[in-house]
């Protein structure tokens, strides 16, 4: 493999010393998505009748759950890897975490308290998704700059050419030759995930149609990138995220299809029920 075309090549930028700690622009990047997404999904609840106290409560819920499934999904996933050092689990410090077992983490916290609040889940999540969606771009960000999740060596004009520094995750390929940058994918395929959903949401739909089309996209974009990451699959051919985003996006798009059937005709056709129509009135579940 040589370095023929313009393959992304730059040094990346691992923290900023600040004395007593050190930052991470990976995790300045997470936190300034966690943000972004939280603000655009303050006015989205607003239109379903959702208060910003009743966002930001289980939000808060869900972003430490977040955190602890993000950690036990990466750990589940590379058990080997603590098999000689199990205290090693308690060092997030170090980086390991799994943004599908985050979002499943944040789902489960979060949860009780909207049950506590008496807030139908489908219309918080419906409220949430374009926010999250534009959260994962903006934290992708954070990997582009540490140069992570670095996946296989390849040609392709988008690779990532191997410093000879340090990166944020191993590159596998020699320093100046060219490894897929999955962050980088990941990073689009969100933003797209958040542009569809947007459009989408320019007339009323569903409770539960935003959420349930976020899980099949978004969960394709993570079974098409998974080929290119560098993660185990212990012998299955799929990677732990690979498998998740498939059983993810089968129910999702099942869901779909039983939502369209069971809508009334105008809605299916595309024409949107008459003011006042009791059609126009979203299921609450």
């Amino acid at each position: 493999m040589t370095h023929v075309i313009a393959y992304l090549s730059y040094e990346p930028f691992l923290h900023v010393d600040l004395g007593l700690f050190q930052l991470s622009p990976h995790g300045v990047m997470i936190a300034v998505g966690v943000l972004i997404g939280a603000r655009l999904t303050l006015p989205r609840a607003a239109q379903r009748g959702i208060t910003a106290d009743q966002v930001l409560d289980p939000l808060t819920w869900a972003l430490l759950g977040g955190i602890v499934g993000a950690r036990l999904a990466y750990v589940l996933n590379h058990l080997g890897s603590y098999a000689d050092r199990p205290f090693d689990v308690v060092r997030v410090w170090e980086g390991g975490f799994s943004l599908l077992g985050g979002l499943a983490g944040a789902l489960v916290a979060g949860y009780p308290k909207l049950r506590q609040l008496d807030i139908p889940l489908w219309r918080y999540l419906d409220a949430a998704v374009p926010g999250v969606a534009l959260g994962i771009a903006v934290g992708r960000t954070g990997d582009l700059i540490i140069a992570d999740h670095l996946g296989k060596p390849t040609e392709f004009f988008l690779g990532y050419v191997c410093p000879t520094g340090p990166t944020g995750s191993p590159c596998v390929a020699p320093a100046g030759q060219a490894v897929h940058q999955t962050a980088l994918y990941d990073m689009v395929g969100a933003a797209l995930v958040f542009a569809l959903l947007v459009w989408l949401a320019r007339r009323p739909r569903r409770e539960a149609f935003l959420t349930l089309v976020f899980a099949a996209s978004y969960g394709l974009v993570r079974f098409v990138e998974g080929f290119f990451r560098l993660d185990v699959t212990h012998g299955t051919g799929l990677n732990g995220s690979q498998w998740t985003a498939l059983v993810v996006g089968v129910v999702a798009v099942g869901a779909l299809v039983k939502l369209r059937a069971s809508s009334p005709p105008s809605e299916r056709s595309g024409e949107p029920a008459e003011r006042g129509d009791p059609r126009s009135r979203r299921v609450r579940t």
